[in-house]
Order: C-alpha cells, then sequence, then structure tokens
C-alpha cells in the first residue's frame, strides 16, 4: 500500500515513526521534545498551551522523515481538555494530566448524579480527578467567565487532528478518546451531553465520533488523517494485543487493562470502562502504589536505586521470610481505601533484614497489581497472558516472581515507542480501507511487539501460596474491600 507515520504526543515529548504499511517495519524515527516550563515546585504543568505540542511535532517531522508518508495516525496524552470559543480560539490553556485541583470536583459530581454507581451505570467511570469531565466542574467553579465563553471542547488527540486538517469546521474523535471524557459511554456508543452540562453549566459542542477504520480528512497537501485515539488505546494497538491479553503497566502508580468484547459495568467503581482503538473494549482498573513502593523502600534502606533494591531482594526467597507489604503509601484505589496506609505484617527477628524488606516491596506491588487483575477476571475478563510495561519491568525482581504471583504467562516487550506504532497501524488501516484493499472491520496484521516469554513453571504453586498469604493478611487488616 505504501508509507504511513504514526505520532505520539506525551505530555513531555512528541515521537514520530514512519512505517511500511504492510508489514509495519519502521522505516523512520523523529523526536522533539516539548518546550514546557516547570511550574514552581517542579512536576509537569497543570495548563499547557497546545500550540507547544504543534511546535515540538514540527520539530520532530523535520529534516524530510515525512517525505512519502500517505497516511498519519495521532495518539496524544488521555485526560486532556482544549476548551475552544465559538471562533476555534483556545479559551484557555489546554488542562492536562492528573490535575488534583479537581479533587473537590470529583467529588461534587458524584453526588450531584446520585454516587458511584449511578456515574457507573451512566458512562462506564467514576469521576475522578484526571477526567476532562471533572476539569469541567472545576474550571465551571473556579473560572466561571472561561466556563462562559467555553463553546466546543477538544481532547489533546482531537486538537492536534484538526489542526494538521487545516481547522475545518468538521471536528471528529474516536471512540477510544471519547470513551475517557466521563460524557460518552463504552457500552451504548454516545454522548452524555446532560453530564456535560452538570459539569460545565451549558451545552458545548462535542466532537463527532467516528469509527477505528475511518478518516478523519485529508490535509490540504494530500495526506490522509486517521481517526486518532488515546495514548493508551495507541499503546495497546501497537503492542498487537487481542482477546485473552492483558497489559499491566508499572508506573508510580500501576494499571491493569484487557481486551474484552463488551463493556463493563462495576458499580463500584474499580474499573473504568474504556473502547480500544479496534472496536472492541479496554476495561482499565488502576492502583495508587506500584513503583513508588519500590522507591519508598529503597530510601528506607538507603540503596541509591531500583536496580540495588532488585539486586538485594533476590537475596531473599519467594515469601520473603514470611514479611507482607500492603503498599498501600498513598491511599489506594482497588481495594477502594483512599485514606488508608500501608501495613508490614510477619515481622520476627530472623525476618528483619534489608533483603527480606526488599523482597516484600516487590512482591507486595505485584501482588497489588494481581489483585487488579482478579478484579477483571471476576467480571469474566479472560487473561491468558499479560504484558509487562514500564521501565521497572526489566528488574530481575519483578520478572523471578511476576509469572507466579499472577498466574500466567508473562511477555516483556523490547522498549518501543508502542503509541507511535499504534498510531501508523490505525493510519495504514484507514489508508487501505481507503483504497479498498483491507476491510474496515479487520485492522492490517503487523508483525507483534519483540518480547521476553516468561512461564510460571515449576514456581507457579510457590507464588500461589505467597499470594495467599498477602491476601490473607489483607483481609485481616481491610476485611471486605475485594
Amino acid at each position: 500500500m505504501g508509507i504511513v507515520a504514526g505520532l505520539d504526543s506525551s505530555p513531555d515529548f512528541t515521537r514520530i515513526v514512519v512505517c511500511d504499511s504492510d508489514t509495519g517495519a519502521v522505516l523512520r524515527q523523529g523526536y522533539a521534545p516539548h518546550p514546557l516550563e516547570s511550574p514552581e515546585g517542579g512536576g509537569r504543568p497543570a495548563d499547557v498551551d497546545p500550540q507547544v505540542w504543534l511546535l515540538s511535532l514540527g520539530e520532530a517531522a523535520g529534516g524530510g522523515l515525512l517525505e512519502g508518508v500517505q497516511a498519519i495516525g495521532v495518539s496524544a496524552q488521555a485526560n486532556s481538555v482544549v476548551p475552544l470559543d465559538a471562533q476555534g480560539n483556545t479559551v484557555r490553556p489546554a488542562m492536562v494530566g492528573g490535575d488534583k485541583r479537581s479533587q473537590v470536583a470529583a467529588a461534587d459530581l458524584i453526588d450531584a448524579l446520585g454516587g458511584r454507581e449511578a456515574w457507573a451505570q451512566a458512562v462506564g467511570s467514576v469521576p475522578q480527578t484526571g477526567q476532562p469531565v471533572t476539569k469541567l466542574r472545576w474550571l465551571a467553579r473556579t473560572e466561571p467567565e472561561a466556563a462562559a465563553r467555553t463553546a466546543v471542547l477538544l481532547q489533546a488527540h482531537d486538537w492536534l487532528v484538526w489542526q494538521l486538517l487545516g481547522r475545518p469546521a468538521r471536528r471528529t474523535t474516536d471512540r477510544g478518546g471519547a470513551s475517557g471524557t466521563g460524557y460518552w459511554s463504552a457500552a451504548t456508543g454516545g454522548y452524555r451531553p446532560d453530564l456535560v452540562e452538570l459539569a460545565l453549566g451549558h451545552q458545548a459542542m462535542l466532537p463527532e465520533v467516528i469509527g477505528p477504520a475511518d478518516a478523519a480528512g485529508t490535509t490540504p497537501e494530500g495526506l490522509l488523517i486517521s481517526a486518532g485515539t488515546g495514548e493508551t488505546q495507541a499503546a495497546a494497538f501497537g503492542l498487537g494485543i487481542g482477546l485473552g491479553d492483558a497489559v499491566v503497566s508499572l508506573g508510580a502508580s500501576g494499571s491493569v487493562m484487557a481486551v474484552h468484547p463488551e463493556a463493563l459495568v462495576d458499580q463500584y467503581g474499580m474499573i473504568t470502562s474504556l473502547a480500544d482503538a479496534t472496536g472492541m473494549h479496554l476495561p482499565v482498573v488502576t492502583t495508587l502504589n506500584a513503583v513508588r513502593a519500590l522507591r519508598g523502600t529503597a530510601e528506607l534502606l538507603g540503596v541509591p536505586d531500583l536496580e540495588s533494591l532488585s539486586e538485594l531482594a533476590m537475596k531473599s526467597t519467594p515469601g520473603s521470610h514470611g514479611l507482607v507489604l500492603l503498599p498501600y503509601l498513598e491511599g489506594e484505589r482497588t481495594p477502594n481505601l483512599p485514606h488508608t496506609a500501608g501495613t508490614l505484617a510477619g515481622l520476627r527477628r530472623e525476618s528483619m533484614r534489608p533483603e527480606h524488606l526488599a523482597r516484600a516491596a516487590f512482591e507486595g506491588m505485584l501482588c497489588g497489581l494481581a489483585d487488579a487483575l482478579d478484579v477483571l477476571r471476576g467480571r469474566g475478563v479472560d487473561v491468558r497472558r499479560v504484558f509487562l510495561l514500564g521501565a521497572a519491568a526489566e528488574l530481575p525482581a519483578v520478572q523471578a516472581a511476576a509469572p507466579a504471583l499472577f498466574g500466567t504467562q508473562v511477555v516483556v516487550p523490547q522498549p518501543a515507542d508502542y503509541a507511535a506504532i499504534g498510531s501508523a497501524r490505525q493510519a495504514a488501516w484507514a489508508l487501505g480501507v481507503s483504497q479498498g484493499t483491507l476491510d474496515p472491520r479487520t485492522p492490517p496484521v503487523w508483525q507483534g511487539a519483540v518480547a521476553q516469554v516468561l512461564e510460571p513453571g515449576e514456581e507457579l504453586a510457590v507464588g500461589q501460596a505467597v499470594r495467599q498469604q498477602y491476601v490473607s493478611v489483607r483481609e485481616q487488616t481491610h476485611p471486605g474491600a475485594l
């Protein structure tokens, strides 16, 4: 068919891959940081001028990177809101990331609709600080003049697609991106404008949700632009996951998502029901404590980095000599214990050694993520293989324990720009459909991620005993939490 490109505009940078549309082979790559200034006190800013995304895109695409490209797919950071006025100008900087300013707004919205179950039934998720719907509530309460001027609501990838197309009258999004807003339901495939009004105080124009293989349009130069999607959905598409697969992501917090044929409604709000980039669904369960528990343990033990913590943990044995760490250092979301603290159980004189605490930190983090996997399994989600993502996935202590604690095969993909690759794959799909060579119901088959495969093997029984010990401590400390 030709050559396609995928770009991923993350919170910190833009990555572009240029791929062969038939095989997915990466031909060229581009990269540029976002020229962001850190807010006072450091960290990522909660407000960003979206023009910096375009500047970064232009820099990443420099040097003829896009020469010969016929179609472009766009992914971008989730949980972003770009509020526009009636003329298409930004009302204020885009609101991005897990914005803690909107914590009160999230609680207000939950109460205003009648509780967590009401939200889960309405849109498949409960308002959280990062969601666009919650940011709209914060905007209405804190910046009422800006809220009153807001006439159009876009997310980051919607805005970038619109800009690439020359700002046409038609604005589009995809079902994956729409499903993270808090005002679109993956179960019904429709918007809830009443929830926009509940949050913002008035109605606003929302982008048209187009299909996974549809084109958003063509640029003045003749480049086809595919529907685009959120960064999470693009990465899943780039990895090539399907039914039976789950992805466990190890960041400061953790997340577990799996491919499922239908949207899930969880009355407790532990499952966020996202749509994927192919027409399927991506139920997601989040934990607040993953690598942050490892970093806290490393600081406590005085080891310089996670590699050293892993080396120390490998000197212990499965079960950490009886130590069990519930890693709820920032409270927890799965189980829903926002005001709790971590617990260290099983202290005996013989277990009070650095290597046992180091091992308990790794086992506690992974057992917490196994709890999240069990939430999905308990709702009928088939999990036969787990993809483990994040820099911590490379640590020997993680790889030694994960297969037995998860109770299934674990795949550790080689580092790659999977969100950008997924965007390119979407572009190839839309291009093939436009040329009549691909079915709009079937995405192109590309080579899957190169990966290391880990089997539970003989350690399975030992791992499940460790997991049961963890569950026992959780039930004694927080009975009925899960």
